[in-house]
């Protein structure tokens, strides 16, 4: 069934995975543009539907003037979704890091970037909001090199020591301005775990951008980042799942139990017919399978009314609005989202 939208005391936080990339730079900007994308519509009827106030999109393709991002946003206020305030950074995706990092012999292909990226930006991120975004912390430059207890050293060889950072996408602390204070969202999209080799390269990364905001939590601070007091919201695609999948576990499982964080376990119908009712991204069987890999996880100081993932079930009349034969003309990836009241 449709999510419904809040009321006045609560406010909606949702983040959606949108595989809204191309393979080339400005191609996402022509097929928005043009109108005639199925992919593009299925997106927009799926973020329309949700209604949400905070919206973190992942997989949407940055230009530096942001020109897709603003055709985007236009053609979602054209359906009735109005999101007055925006956030793009230049995310990791793409950026030449100089350097043979996948061993391969050969150099400024797309694995050789600071994040997977055939072009600078391809698959970044966005947040689209209805309420005014405060200060901003981008710890997307920060080396992998200076996370405390990570596993670069292990795996990275020691040219690269120096130059490659931790955010496979981004990692950006944005503040959103409520009327009963400051809330903070703790964003990243962390590297799938896998396409490498036996070093376990990719698995370490992903489980070290989870430990970043871990270790945030617990009071460190990267360079001169305020302290991170209260009223947060972990969020984003963290390529992991509590059981099935080739992911390290043993960031995530420290973080669906920590003391300051709550998991509101968002279910679906869709996701109950297939295997998993928490399931978040539809991939073929066997392997990876339906996988938990989106996940919005609220600071225990705030409130969870409802949460849901957007996957109705075959018969559901919902069913249409993700498009394509079998439910994935959108994207493969599910909207997830949380509702949290105000205090």
């Amino acid at each position: 069934m449709a999510a419904m939208p809040v009321n006045a005391d609560q406010i909606r936080i949702a983040t959606y995975h949108t595989e809204l990339s191309r393979d080339g730079p400005g191609l996402l900007l022509r097929d928005i543009l043009r109108g005639e994308d199925p992919q593009v519509a299925a997106v927009a009827r799926v973020i329309v539907n949700a209604d949400a106030d905070i919206l973190l999109l992942q997989g949407f393709d940055h230009d530096f003037e942001q020109h897709a991002l603003a055709a985007f946003v236009a053609r979602l206020a054209q359906a009735g979704a109005d999101y007055p305030y925006r956030l793009s950074l230049p995310p990791n995706t793409g950026v030449p890091t100089g350097l043979d990092m996948d061993g391969d012999g050969r150099l400024g292909r797309a694995r050789d970037a600071q994040g997977y990226g055939r072009f600078t930006g391809q698959g970044g991120m966005a947040v689209l909001s209805r309420l005014p975004i405060g200060e901003v912390y981008d710890h997307s430059g920060f080396l992998w090199q200076d996370l405390p207890n990570g596993r670069a050293a292990e795996v990275l060889p020691m040219g690269a020591l120096s130059v490659q950072r931790l955010a496979s996408v981004a990692a950006w602390e944005i503040g959103i301005v409520t009327a009963d204070g400051p809330l903070r969202l703790l964003t990243l999209h962390a590297t799938p775990p896998v396409f490498d080799g036996p070093e376990d390269r990719n698995g370490h990364r992903n489980e070290d951008e989870l430990r970043f905001w871990l270790n945030r939590i617990d009071g460190w601070s990267p360079s001169d980042t305020p302290s991170l007091d209260s009223r947060f919201v972990l969020i984003g695609v963290l390529n992991a799942d509590p059981v099935d999948g080739e992911a390290r576990r043993g960031a995530l499982t420290e973080a669906l139990s920590h003391p300051r964080l709550q998991d509101p376990a968002p279910t679906s119908p869709g996701g109950a017919e297939v295997g998993d009712p928490t399931d978040t991204a539809d991939w073929s069987e066997p392997d990876p399978g339906n996988l938990r890999v989106s996940y919005i996880l609220p600071s225990v100081d705030l409130s969870i009314t409802a949460s849901g993932v957007f996957w109705p079930s075959r018969n559901s009349p919902d069913r249409p609005l993700l498009g394509g034969e079998d439910g994935n003309g959108a994207s493969r990836h599910r909207l997830v989202w949380v509702d949290i009241a105000l205090p």
